[in-house]
């Protein structure tokens, strides 16, 4: 039998067929003799076949080819990686700029792995209404950052229904993941695209305006539009993995296509002379914040860390 996995609870994965009929599986203890560096050898998006069992559960024994897939880093298992869904049209990274806020090195480091992964990505900035004057300039300068490079952004209202319909519209049809930081709305966001879902939504720590966990296993939920959304438990930092350090400057849009007119073809855009990459930060055609964000992932590689 072939499905779809729509739940991973880690322990159990529920396969869908093309009928709508629902199994809970297991994973055949061969595909940890793979030398699958993941924790997750299976993530919901996947495709894979299924043999029942007479107490009607089932037992996974194969994995589709997947279209793409995206990782994050494991905080725990440095060398391991967390597959967060496989076969997307697109990745939603859902920001705050407070209550709690969003670290612009941490949307940079999820754009570059979008890039690496080759899956599209949109910003979805939450909580527009509970914004000041000021917060709301910050919030238009980074829709202005990264609409210069081709990264659609949705300004909402998860709370209120706020400009919803216009993401509802840009999501349908397509098979989305969403992720964040805990506490950014994304349950509340998915329930005001797809209210027959009910994901559990949360509250927001006053003490440190911090999110609290609320989703502990990634899900799918269908859009009456046409269209999935995948949910994801909130992530508190974003690490880079399978990254070389010639390759990071690709990840980053800006960044690639100034470092053609360097003088080095090994330029590393940190001290060389003749770097065009330094010269279009010092002349703020390159923004400070983006190139930063590409320092700390170059890190990475130097110190071979997670942060």
């Amino acid at each position: 039998m072939k499905g779809l996995v729509v739940k991973n609870t880690g322990s159990w994965y529920q396969v869908k067929t093309v009928d709508g009929d629902l199994f809970e599986c297991k994973i055949k203890g061969n595909f940890r003799l793979k030398e699958i560096r993941s924790t997750n050898p299976i993530a919901v998006g996947d495709i894979v076949e299924f043999e029942k069992n007479v107490d009607g559960t089932a037992m996974i024994h194969a994995i589709n080819d997947r279209r793409n897939y995206i990782v994050r880093r494991s905080s725990n298992l440095s060398k391991h990686f967390q597959i967060l869904a496989a076969n997307l049209d697109m990745v939603a990274l859902i920001v705050t700029i407070n209550y709690p806020e969003t670290s612009l090195v941490f949307i940079d480091r999820f754009l570059a792995t979008a890039e690496a992964y080759r899956v599209p990505a949109c910003i979805v900035f939450n909580k527009i209404d509970r914004y000041t004057i000021d917060e709301m300039k910050y919030l238009d300068a980074l829709v202005h950052l990264y609409n210069t490079l081709d990264y659609p952004t949705y300004k909402v209202s998860a709370k209120q229904s706020v400009n919803i319909d216009d993401l509802m519209l840009f999501l349908s049809g397509k098979k989305t993941l969403f992720s964040g930081n805990s506490g950014v709305g994304k349950s509340t966001l998915i329930n005001s695209i797809a209210p027959h879902s009910l994901a559990k939504t949360g509250e927001i720590s006053s003490y440190h305006n911090k999110g609290m966990h609320t989703t502990t296993f990634s899900e799918m939920f269908e859009l009456l539009s046409g269209g999935h959304i995948i949910d994801t438990p909130g992530i508190k930092g974003f690490g880079t993995i399978d990254m070389e350090e010639a390759e990071i400057g690709h990840y980053f849009k800006e960044i690639f296509a100034v470092s053609s007119k360097c003088k080095f073809a090994n330029c590393t855009h940190v001290h060389e002379p003749g770097c065009a990459v330094l010269s279009a930060v010092e002349n703020h055609t390159i923004s400070l914040s983006r190139y930063q964000s590409y320092l700390s992932v170059l890190k990475d590689c130097d110190e071979g860390k997670y942060r």
